[in-house]
């Protein structure tokens, strides 16, 4: 053991203090962090074609698709690097490969009104290789229940 009891305790007032900074601690809810964009990535822009859909009524238990456009307005490749439903009943796809600058492209997502009846509002968070980096899809159904 250490001949200097204030050497000691030095050394464990820092680590303590090191592991009480904010970097350390857990993020409260993971689910609803967006990373930032890495400061070196290419950055391009984005216009949305659709980003909003009225789909009207359907009876519980049908299943709709959403297809959502839109086109790489800079001149740099567009990555879209997730989609994030607003809840387990919608499942988005992304597009796998980046879009070249002025290609179109989609993002398809699937509604399952399997016991959800009444009125539904989704939306789907897109994250990409834009500032902002995160953009709102939306979709709105009402599910007339089973008879």
């Amino acid at each position: 053991m250490t001949k200097n009891p204030f050497l000691l305790l030095a050394v464990l007032s820092i680590v303590f203090i090191a592991c009480q900074s904010p970097e350390n601690k857990p993020a409260e809810n993971l689910n609803h962090v967006i990373a930032p964009a890495n400061d070196q990535e290419p950055v391009t822009t984005i216009q949305w074609i659709d980003s909003t859909f009225d789909k009207g009524i359907i009876t519980e238990g049908e299943k709709i698709e959403i297809v959502y456009r839109f086109k790489n307005t800079g001149d740099k490749p567009l990555v879209i690097k997730d989609v994030r439903p607003s809840c387990g009943c919608t499942v988005a796809e992304k597009p796998l490969e980046p879009i070249a600058p002025g290609k179109e492209g989609s993002i398809k997502a699937v509604f399952d009104s399997q016991n959800k009846p009444g009125p539904a509002h989704k939306t789907i968070t897109v994250i990409s290789n834009t500032r902002p980096e995160n953009y709102a899809l939306t979709f709105n159904v009402t599910v007339n229940k089973k008879s």
